[in-house]
């Protein structure tokens, strides 16, 4: 059996390597690459088999053109934007020079990503309220595999190379740490689940599927994380809970927490895990609640969006054995063939954090002489 490749930590999920700044329409443009491979969940499902002899797997460095996990453009176009403002805040000084965190991050995927190929993030200022920044991020790629034939550890001249159309773009908006003035949430799902979750350690719920597809899940069974970065990920068993109640009563919750310890001084990079974790298997849920697990079609995101209701330092996530987060996904509306799920994420002390929203197609096999739906 092959040993699985190691998993990235998140410091190396994270990295962005600066490039020349550009100009464009009379406005300087931050730009920044990824330097590591986006994770593909496609890749780590035969991994999960166990069923791959050392005989069988591809030899070191080979690289197939597989389809990037959405969460990695998402949660690290947050990240550029966190870089390009701090650049301008180092410049300035006085009452214009305020330490903000990201609110939210708004966006959209136009075209496939590959794993084969860094991500360009070109950052714009398109605010100069020192109180509410407000960035636009495009992400390109390449038009043609990284000239490092192994395949990651991307070298800055794959930046040189002619890029391909935007595939990802983003509203990020920043602000400044203030006292509360009044504090109101729901009870956290450690109070309202309280039984599922203490029926077990949250590190004895198996690995959240790589693809969470009912028929895929049945011939590849998880039993292990895979190639998943930066975060352990655990999937909760709701199946007594869920049973009978109509789709918007349905609940989905995944624990996670950092893979390996990532400084606290750095609260967007934190921000922008939580949003590359919330993307993880949404709309394949969705598939497995209205029936099509075992029909299934396709399915992309369209948008995602992430709204972060603390301030940026109460997003930080510690290291250690009991700091698992809790993601509580919803699914309020199917139609048009696209979903959408709501996601609650919680700290380990029961603290809403943030909400997220997946909007994406999500549909099963045509059925003879049905109509194509695009």
């Amino acid at each position: 059996m092959a040993s699985n490749p190691p998993r990235l930590s998140p410091q190396e999920l994270m990295s962005l390597a600066p490039l020349p700044d550009k100009i464009e329409n009379g406005k300087i443009v931050k730009r920044y690459m990824s330097q590591r491979k986006a994770w593909s969940p496609n890749g780590d499902v035969l991994i999960a088999s166990e069923t791959i002899t050392p005989k069988d797997a591809p030899p070191p460095g080979q690289f197939s053109k597989q389809v990037a996990y959405g969460g990695h453009v998402y949660g690290q176009a947050g990240v550029a934007a966190s870089k390009a403002l701090a650049e301008i805040q180092a410049s300035q000084t006085g009452a214009s020079r305020r330490k903000s965190g990201i609110h939210t991050i708004h966006g959209y995927f136009s075209e496939a990503g590959f794993t084969d190929r860094p991500f360009i993030y070109n950052v714009t200022n398109i605010s100069a309220n020192p109180a509410f920044p407000n960035f636009f991020v495009t992400a390109q790629q390449p038009s043609s595999s990284s000239v490092n034939t192994l395949g990651d550890h991307f070298p800055l001249m794959d930046a040189d190379q002619p890029l391909g159309p935007i595939c990802f773009n983003a509203l990020v908006s920043f602000r400044p740490s203030v006292p509360s003035q009044h504090i109101a949430q729901e009870l956290p799902p450690q109070t309202r689940f309280t039984d599922i979750l203490n029926s077990r350690p949250p590190s004895a719920w198996p690995p959240a599927p790589h693809v969470d597809i009912a028929k895929v899940v049945e011939q590849f069974p998880v039993r292990n994380p895979g190639t998943f970065p930066a975060l352990d990920m655990k999937k909760v068993d709701l199946t007594p809970f869920n049973e009978g109640k109509p789709l918007y009563e349905r609940r989905e919750l995944l624990l996670y927490r950092l893979l390996a310890p990532l400084p606290a001084d750095e609260p967007d990079v934190h921000i922008g895990l939580h949003a590359y974790e919330s993307d993880r298997n949404g709309l394949l849920m969705i598939g497995h609640h209205v029936g099509f697990g075992y029909d299934f079609g396709r399915a992309a995101s369209l948008s995602c969006t992430l709204v972060v209701h603390v301030n940026s330092e109460d997003a930080v996530m510690s290291y250690g054995e009991d700091e698992w987060w809790i993601q509580e996904a919803c699914f309020p509306r199917v139609e048009a063939g696209r979903g959408i799920i709501e996601s609650k994420i919680w700290s380990p002390k029961g603290i809403h954090v943030a909400t997220g929203y997946q909007d994406g197609i999500i549909q099963r096999q045509r059925k003879p002489n049905e109509k194509e739906r695009l």
